[in-house]
């Protein structure tokens, strides 16, 4: 008889939890969960409750022996746990709101995992996902984290340089692309395979066969592009495009069309606010939605939010872990050697073969030339602040910001870190030693 499986979801009141729900009732089979624990904390355990409930009926509609618990004692869910996830936000959309908003005032892209916004988020996430580890450590030492908290790639690096757990990370938007292409050349995304170069955020896609025949010519020069919710802007530049010979993952966008990117922010926050008050908005309407009694299955409105598929990236992890599938996926893991530019202990987002294991990095067959240059940069950057979160060393935390290329100036730079720090406070007992 199969081992049923004890799955705990850090950051369970999450608004995406009903989409991880559906993917385990989907592939129970495959993936034979028995309890499912939901943590969050005190202020976020109305959503906790409200989530809850709905994936109780969920699971009761399903007719499948999934026992769901509600807590707010990680370590009780952590106990002998197969797999963790954690999807949590440090200082939840407020943070968010500050790290989109204080950027702008300083001419510089505002943005929740790109440039200092996503500097911000580390810094208040990292030393929280150390001490979760270190529960990992003791109380399921042998689980699985596969870790969705943004910024992902960061995140994932500072776990394997300073914790034992085994950790992956993991992103929506390598899914998100396949089931674009599989739609565009209808043709199921088993039968697609796209070579993704980079790092969390920061990839470009270097070759694509479908059915064995190479579309990345008529795609770099064709008209349509795949981009997602959560960021707008026009297209790349065709002309450019074509000279890169690689499709730039649309959070390129604000590296490569930073003005125009910067302007549309500016106009957007002072229209409607920005992301962070937008994706306020959506989780309102779908808790509202969550909380009715008759609702048994997640609704439709949750792909507004910009984490498609995130949660059947999450369950086909598990599926391939548990199952040693050796099927090829996308995920956040040291580098060791595959990038020969970076350290070994970088970690770089690309296509690796899951097994029981973990999972193994395929080695690339295109490095698109232009695009050594800023990766390396924003790893240093990466690394950086890391080191930072770590110790709340201010002069490393003011090299890290120096450093993004999206920071135009030292003076910048200071004045920047100076007024995220303050805003973020409470969050960061780490540099506010007396």
């Amino acid at each position: 008889m199969a081992k049923s499986l004890k799955i705990a979801v850090i950051g369970g009141g999450s608004s995406y939890t009903p989409e991880l729900v559906e993917g385990f009732i989907r592939y129970y089979e495959h993936l034979p969960v028995r309890e499912l624990w939901l943590v969050d904390i005190e202020p976020g355990l109305w959503k906790l409750n409200i989530v809850g409930e709905l994936a109780k009926r969920m699971v009761a509609r399903s007719g499948l022996p999934i026992e769901i618990h509600l807590t707010t004692d990680r370590r009780e869910a952590i106990k002998d746990a197969d797999f963790v996830s954690m999807q949590m936000r440090v200082g939840m959309l407020e943070a968010r709101g500050q790290d989109e908003a204080i950027p702008l005032k300083y001419g510089v892209i505002g943005q929740e995992t790109t440039g200092p916004g996503g500097m911000m988020k580390a810094l208040r996430t990292i030393p929280v996902l150390l001490d979760i580890c270190r529960d990992m450590e003791e109380l399921a030492p042998n689980a699985w984290l596969l870790n969705f908290t943004n910024p992902a790639g960061m995140v994932t690096e500072a776990i394997h340089k300073h914790s034992t757990v085994k950790s992956i990370g993991l992103c929506n938007a390598p899914i998100g692309l396949l089931k674009w292409l599989a739609e565009k050349y209808n043709t199921p995304t088993n039968r697609i395979h796209a070579e993704f170069v980079g790092l969390n955020h920061l990839h470009w896609v270097s070759r694509v066969l479908v059915d064995g025949v190479d579309r990345l010519p008529e795609l770099l020069s064709g008209e349509d592009s795949f981009a997602a919710k959560n960021v707008s802007g026009s297209d790349f530049d065709p002309e450019f495009i074509e000279g890169l010979q690689a499709l730039p993952s649309y959070y390129l966008k604000y590296f490569y069309m930073t003005d125009a990117m910067l302007a549309e922010q500016q106009a957007a926050i002072a229209q409607s606010g920005n992301r962070a008050e937008v994706v306020k908005r959506v989780e309102k309407e779908l808790f509202e939605l969550y909380s009715d009694p008759d609702l048994q299955e997640k609704p439709k409105q949750l792909e507004q939010r910009g984490g498609a598929y995130y949660s059947e990236a999450a369950v086909n992890l598990m599926r391939s872990l548990y199952n040693s599938t050796g099927d090829v996926q996308t995920l956040n893991v040291p580098n060791n050697g595959i990038l020969a530019f970076l350290p070994d202990d970088a970690c770089i987002e690309v296509n690796c073969v899951v097994t029981s294991a973990g999972p193994v990095p395929l080695q690339l067959t295109a490095i698109p030339e232009p695009s050594r240059g800023l990766i390396q940069a924003v790893k240093t950057y990466e690394a950086l602040t890391i080191k930072a979160a770590v110790t709340g060393d201010r002069s490393l935390a003011l090299q890290a910001m120096v450093h993004h290329p999206l920071v135009p100036s030292v003076s910048v730079a200071k004045a920047l870190l100076e007024e995220m720090l303050e805003a973020n406070r409470a969050y960061l007992p780490q540099f506010f030693r007396s």
